[in-house]
């Protein structure tokens, strides 16, 4: 089957219940045994095939039993309440990995998940400076996550500290910074002073291409 084309670029934020560092991206196992958390971005420019995303916002949440490459997920999307049905139709697409290379973030994932609930389409709050290492995501009565910068456990100073992944599936550079998660739609947890990273990407078919 040819492969739709598609792009998406924008500010991209992963919160997640393990510690600073996100032990996935070090293939090592979850911090706690199990990996509870949401991933997702704010489109600045994309679309599918004809279909302008502009401007729109989607997050899963995510848990996993144990290490993501075991497999078992469990996943919930959610959707701006304001893309169209066309729109809604494009980012499932994208999202089923049907369009993407083997190997890249949309193919993996749904290896990984097993488990699909129903989506979500609500408004979605978002303030994202990856710079300071702070954002806010909210999405009412469904999710709520605050990032700032991890202090220093003696001064109180920001800590910063950067990821490169030149090959990595998600994104290439992240600043990792400090989250709290309160998540209360299908899977339901929080989390107080856990992972978070904050990068800037462009997704394509063939991975990721900045």
């Amino acid at each position: 089957m040819a492969k739709a084309n598609w792009r998406l670029e924008g500010r991209w934020l992963k919160n997640c219940s393990c510690a600073y560092g996100c032990p996935c991206d070090f293939n090592a196992p979850p911090t706690h045994g199990e990996c509870r958390g949401f991933l997702g971005m704010l489109i600045d420019d994309g679309f599918f095939e004809e279909t302008r995303l502009d401007g729109l916002g989607f997050f899963v949440v995510v848990h996993f039993p144990g290490p993501l490459h075991e497999g078992n997920g469990e996943a919930q999307p959610i959707i701006d309440e304001r893309a169209t049905a066309e729109q809604r139709e494009a980012l499932f697409t994208i999202m089923s990995g049907e369009h993407s290379d083997e190997g890249t973030l949309f193919h993996i994932f749904n290896l990984i998940v097993t488990r699909m609930h129903d989506p979500i389409f609500a408004p979605i709050a978002f303030e994202f400076d990856q710079e300071a290492r702070r954002a806010r995501l909210g999405v009412p009565g469904v999710l709520e996550s605050a990032v700032e910068p991890i202090k220093n456990p003696v001064t109180g100073a920001p800590h910063r500290i950067r990821v490169v992944m030149p090959e990595g599936f998600e994104h290439i550079e992240g600043e990792i910074a400090s989250a709290s998660i309160e998540s209360h739609g299908a899977i339901d947890f929080s989390t107080h002073g856990s992972h978070s990273t904050l990068a800037y990407v462009v997704q394509t078919p063939q991975g990721v291409a900045a």
